[in-house]
């Protein structure tokens, strides 16, 4: 019996340290005090610049690019960094998911666990995420609001964003090292607007539209990421 209690305390206390970093780790913050952007540009600029040199190097640049835009396509997985440069876009680097939440298809409220689709911008970084480091999406846009007044949605969700670590319940986990990396490029790029196009999948590749139930607006939405990319590359 006691060999039982102590396997269920144990297993308890594994999905707390896994699952339960949005309790656990607001109050360490408290304890060890408030991060900033300047504070964890401090500790992670050099060798995040290291890791990154060469790529920056080859597309023509000596310091962090100052335009960037990112793309994130949910079934492959896989979200990229693109320098802009001359008004047109250069692939920097890849990062895969490194967890998933939900399927293909829209965000449509809170707790669906989906991860949105469209074209965002980044609002803000958080260096003091509970999963390390993160930017925020500004999810719910303008395309999101509207189309939920007209369904009657009303609690559409929001906290969306790309961050560290690997679990996710309608955000974008990309692991430590690449978070990074992204934060330390969004610090640099952020004045001049960071567009984030979230699709159901790279139409550049396959440009066949994944079938949504849910909703009947999704050609309309994904004429405009593909619209995006036609432009765009």
């Amino acid at each position: 019996m006691k060999k039982i209690i102590t396997i269920v305390i144990l297993l308890l206390i594994f999905i707390f340290i896994y699952k339960g970093r949005s309790v656990y780790m607001p109050l360490i913050r408290k304890v060890k005090g408030k991060e900033t952007i300047a504070s964890i540009g401090q500790k992670i600029e050099t060798k995040t610049f290291e890791r990154l040199q060469e790529k920056i190097s080859n597309l023509g640049f000596t310091t962090f690019p100052e335009e960037i835009a990112i793309y994130a396509f949910k079934e492959e997985r896989l979200l990229e960094v693109y320098v802009k440069k001359d008004n047109i876009l250069q692939k920097l680097i890849s990062y895969k998911f490194t967890n998933f939440s939900g399927e293909l298809g829209p965000k449509l409220k809170e707790g669906d666990k989906q991860i949105p689709e469209g074209i965002y911008k980044i609002e803000h970084l958080n260096p003091n995420s509970a999963y390390y480091l993160s930017m925020k999406v500004n999810y719910p846009n303008a395309f999101d609001i509207k189309k939920g007044k007209i369904d009657g949605r009303t609690d559409l969700g929001t906290n969306i964003f790309i961050h560290g670590k690997d679990v996710t319940i309608g955000c974008i986990p990309i692991g430590d090292d690449a978070i990074e990396e992204l934060f330390i490029l969004c610090k640099y790029a952020l004045k001049n607007e960071i567009e984030v196009v979230i699709a159901p999948r790279d139409f550049r590749v396959n440009p066949q539209e994944p079938t949504i139930n849910s909703v009947n607006w999704s050609g309309e939405l994904y004429s405009k990421i593909k619209k995006n990319l036609n432009d765009n590359f």
